[in-house]
């Protein structure tokens, strides 16, 4: 995890579910997004902090620090484990200070057919009360008319626990709505942000996943027909 997630709705409900009162930011309308099959280098909405304030960005998927360019034609990671991205020097440009959240109504995850090992049956994951979710991220910003060259933003990810492993052994870090707006406090130390990360993700019993199309595994592929589910 994790390769692919949607990102449907429109704005002012991702808001409204993170921040009821509204709080947090005003402005945004309910046109849906529409997007269900955000893959990696697809620029998505992003929740960041911007100094003393929180920012909503439109910022590609995946992210590497300056000094890896040229380095390879590899492309820049898309997640970040937990259990290394606070001590690891790949991601010391952007944590703990560049915490972001990512609007999500689930995601995808491939598992291996028993009877035939070239076969990949996809899943759609969501929370069982269907509401958005919200992915700890890290990201990189420079807002302004032109985007820098090094924005970019990668999901945490975490073990899975015992029933979700058995579709995939890592799963975004997801948050509640009150750890999310904890997780964008600008004032949030570091220990406190992994202290989230590492012991705060939403239990497996909050989820639910099913099998479906896949037509999910090309990109081009938008509808929402991707997250019906089939057999």
């Amino acid at each position: 995890m994790c390769g692919r997630f949607v990102q449907a709705l429109g704005v002012a409900e991702y808001v409204e579910a993170l921040s009821p009162q509204r709080t947090l930011l005003t402005g945004f309308d309910d046109v849906p997004i529409g997007r269900y099959n955000v893959a990696p280098t697809t620029k998505v909405q992003v929740l960041h902090t911007e100094g003393e304030g929180i920012r909503l960005d439109t910022v590609p998927w995946g992210w590497a620090p300056f000094w890896t360019k040229g380095a390879g034609k590899r492309p820049p990671p898309i997640n970040a484990r937990i259990e290394t991205v606070a001590t690891s020097k790949f991601f010391k440009g952007v944590w703990p200070n560049g915490r972001a959240l990512v609007f999500a109504d689930g995601w995808y995850e491939w598992v291996k057919d028993e009877t035939n090992p070239k076969k990949k049956q996809p899943y759609f994951i969501r929370l069982k009360s269907q509401r958005p979710m919200f992915f700890g991220a890290l990201a990189e910003v420079h807002p302004g008319l032109e985007p820098g060259d090094n924005d970019g933003f990668v999901i945490i990810t975490a073990a899975s626990d015992t029933g979700m492993v058995d579709i995939h052994d890592r799963r975004p870090l997801v948050l509640t709505p009150e750890l999310a707006r904890e997780w964008i406090e600008p004032n949030l130390s570091s220990e406190r942000a992994e202290e989230i990360a590492r012991e705060h993700c939403q239990p497996t019993e909050d989820f639910e996943w099913y099998p479906v199309s896949s037509m999910v595994g090309n990109v081009r592929n938008h509808g929402q027909d991707l997250i019906l589910p089939v057999g």
